[in-house]
Formats: C-alpha cells, structure tokens, sequence
C-alpha cells in the first residue's frame, strides 16, 4: 500500500514532493497527518542538489495551524536560500491549512475542479451536561487557576470561555490572512476572500488564490523540459 504521507520522485531537472492528508494531530482510519518533523527529510531532500524547480502536489483539507505555518516557512526558507522556484499543483483539495501549504509556491496552478480557500478557524465540540445529570453523574474537576478549564464539554458553555475561544481563533485567522496576503499580494482581486468560503478551479484563478488550471506533468514539462 502505497505512504499517503508523502513521496519525493527524482525528475532529471524537477523534484516531486507530495504533500497529502490532514495536517497535524491524529490523522483517522490509519492515515497519516502532515507534520514538519515527519516532513523536515523529504522536504530537504527536494531542495538539495539545487534543482531547477520543485513541484508541489497538494491534496489536504487542512488541519493544524501551527503545522501549516511551519512546514510551508520550511519549504520558503528553502527555496529562497537555494534560489529555486517552487510550483504548487492542487489535485482535490487544498483548503484552510491546505491553502496555507499552497501560499509557500511562487505560482499556484489547479484542476477546474480543485476545491480551494477555506481562509477561516473553526472549533467544534459537544455538551454532554444533560446527558450527565440524567444518569445522575456528577463531574468534578479541580484546577489550580481559574482558566484552566476551557469549554469543558461536562458543564454549561461559559460567556468568558466563548469570549477568550474567540480571541484565540481571531489571532490564527489574521495570521492565516497575512500569510496569503504576503505571498499572493496584488493577485489577490475577489471579495470576501477570508471568511471560510470555498471556491472551484476557475473561480480560484479568477480571485487570484490561483495563478491558472494546468496539471503537473504538462506545466513543468513546458517550462523546464523534459
């Protein structure tokens, strides 16, 4: 069965990185997640020897943020040390932290059926304090600091708990924007472009997350040769 983590292919002048699956934390059903420590070897591993480009295919529906952000610095740090251009190619999906990989290439090029954008921060959870006090269990926890306890899903959602939830989530939606600004700047021409929405392969193009739709093979055959 073929590593859903990532794989490297040697080209005579363009390396492959494959970038696939949730990014971050514990990845379902046996897959496996993105993270910078697992990914540190491939990704230097496809800047060494200088090639003439690196060619991303990403295929991620996002995850964590702090894993975003480093391992997309990591790839940029790379490139812009050794001088080498770096194409992103979006096979289904590069959505929220997906995106945020994608932010690290020089060009972003898609399928017309990609699924790109998710510029946003969500959590989600469940309140299980009804179902407790119908069977009579009662929760006890104890903290050293009157904020240690956030959200706890045993007890009613607290006003001050979804205030400091909301400022958290805040802070990583501003930095997600700056990281899209700052790579993509002036390309970047459609409305309403960091409020979680989602947008198809030609839309993507036409807001500028994207620079146009072409397919791996044919973009860097075309621009580096055989």
């Amino acid at each position: 069965m073929r590593n859903p983590l990532a794989s490297l292919t040697r080209r005579e002048t363009v390396n492959v990185l494959r970038l696939e699956g949730v990014i971050g934390g514990a990845a379902r059903f046996g897959a496996t997640s993105l993270t910078d420590a697992s990914l540190a070897p491939l990704i230097e591993a496809a800047f060494r020897r200088k090639p003439r480009a690196v060619a991303i295919a990403i295929n991620s529906p996002g995850g964590s943020p702090a894993q975003s952000s480093l391992i997309a610095a990591r790839i940029r740090r790379l490139a812009d040390e050794k001088s080498v251009p770096v194409h992103a190619f979006v096979e289904d999906v590069a959505a929220s932290g997906g995106y945020w990989l994608a932010t690290a290439a020089d060009r972003i090029h898609v399928d017309a059926n990609s699924i790109l954008g998710s510029i946003g921060v969500i959590s989600a959870s469940f309140g299980f304090q009804e179902l407790l006090a119908r069977h009579g269990i009662e929760r006890r926890v104890h903290t050293a600091g009157e904020d240690k306890s956030l959200l706890d899903p045993f007890r009613p959602e607290r006003a001050e708990d979804i205030e400091r939830l909301e400022r958290l989530q805040a802070q990583i939606h501003r930095n997600f924007i700056e990281q899209v600004r700052a790579r993509r700047g002036d390309r970047l021409s459609g409305e309403n472009l960091f409020t979680g929405d989602i947008w198809l392969g030609q839309a993507a193009v036409e807001t500028g997350l994207a620079d146009d739709i072409g397919h791996l093979v044919p973009v860097m055959r075309s621009l580096f040769g055989e």
